[in-house]
């Protein structure tokens, strides 16, 4: 095996114990591989092994690397994970199998018209700010209802929630409580976890996990 199908099969034997652990089926749990900064031949070694969905930051690193890509493995799905200025959503929408950082009115507006533009949409979060913390993107918790309100009566079908939990403390509550608010909004996915607590992430309703180092390696 080489060390990419190594990594992979590490990690989705990880995947496979905790949703065990938690009585849940590890198939319903989609593994991303946060392709960010990693050039071409850094992923390519992950698609042969089988990897299929992968996550990008910033759409015109995605947009400059992965069209080639796709034409040697057309089955591959681009998810963005990172932040999405408004004047980008229509590149967004063509590019991108799932958005996972909806996080305000002003882009969910400007995504309902890039997705009627395009006629398609693609799976769509809205990423929550779990920690409230200043630095990090995501609308407050308090805003979430509106912020669905508002995305749903622009023509947008919000499949779930994301969130990056505050660093270096237990990310359990955290994993708990976006569960929790997707329950009450009485949305299916939940994009949480990443290379250092999927795991926990697994275990506590996570139905996408965004795992980087533990695919890519360290970088030397």
């Amino acid at each position: 095996m080489s060390d990419a199908a190594e990594r992979l099969a590490e990690v989705a034997a990880n995947i496979a114990g905790a949703a065990n652990r938690a009585q849940r089926r590890p198939g319903d749990i989609c593994l991303i591989a946060v392709s960010k900064t990693h050039d071409a031949d850094a992923i390519r070694p992950l698609i042969a092994a089988g990897q299929r969905d992968f996550g990008e930051n910033r759409v015109q690193e995605a947009a400059a690397k992965w069209p080639a890509l796709r034409a040697e493995a057309p089955d591959v799905r681009l998810h963005l994970i990172g932040q999405l200025q408004s004047n980008k959503a229509e590149e967004a929408v063509a590019l991108f199998d799932a958005i996972h950082s909806v996080d305000r009115s002003s882009l969910a507006q400007a995504l309902a018209k890039a997705c009627t533009k395009a006629g398609r949409q693609p799976q769509l979060f809205v990423q929550v700010n779990i920690g409230d913390e200043e630095q990090k993107g995501g609308c407050a918790v308090a805003d979430l209802p509106a912020l669905l309100d508002e995305a749903r009566e622009a023509g947008l079908a919000i499949d779930g929630l994301m969130a990056i939990p505050p660093a270096d403390v237990d990310p359990a509550p955290y994993f708990a409580l976006l569960d929790e608010l997707a329950e009450r909004h009485a949305l299916p996915l939940r994009s949480i976890g990443m290379s250092g607590d999927y795991d926990s992430a697994v275990m506590l309703g996570a139905t996408h996990v965004r795992v980087g180092t533990a695919l890519f390696g360290h970088r030397g």
